[in-house]
């Protein structure tokens, strides 16, 4: 877990045929470069789908979610499924806020994502 502001940290994990990315910290315009990088590297390979999971992130800026975006859009090309997990104030929110919950595919849980991708 990330104690400093302006931190990023993703564990990545495979869970039967999806790759789990668990985002934790703060997702804006100096670490959504790290976010793009692990999204291409986990599309490159064999998972079948990629679940995105922001429970626990501290603080989601649009650079983040522009981020995201664009990982649809490539899993897409890739003919893979793309879920984000967000629940709260500070992921599901500002994305509603914005309309990205009609482009993204949301989910509450990661139980539910991953429900989702089977």
């Amino acid at each position: 877990m990330i104690d400093e502001p302006g931190q990023l940290d993703i564990q990545i994990r495979s869970i039967d045929q999806a790759t789990v990315l668990a985002v934790s910290g703060d997702l804006d315009s100096l670490t959504a470069p790290a976010l793009t990088e692990a999204i291409g590297t986990t599309l490159a390979g064999q998972a079948t789908s990629l679940i995105v999971d922001l429970s626990e992130l501290d603080f989601l800026a649009s650079a983040g979610m522009t981020v995201l975006v664009q990982g649809q859009e490539a899993a897409t090309k890739n003919s893979k499924r793309f879920c984000v997990v967000a629940n709260g104030p500070t992921t599901s929110r500002p994305m509603e806020l914005v309309g990205l919950n009609t482009l993204l595919n949301l989910h509450r849980t990661l139980d539910a994502a991953l429900k989702d991708t089977a």
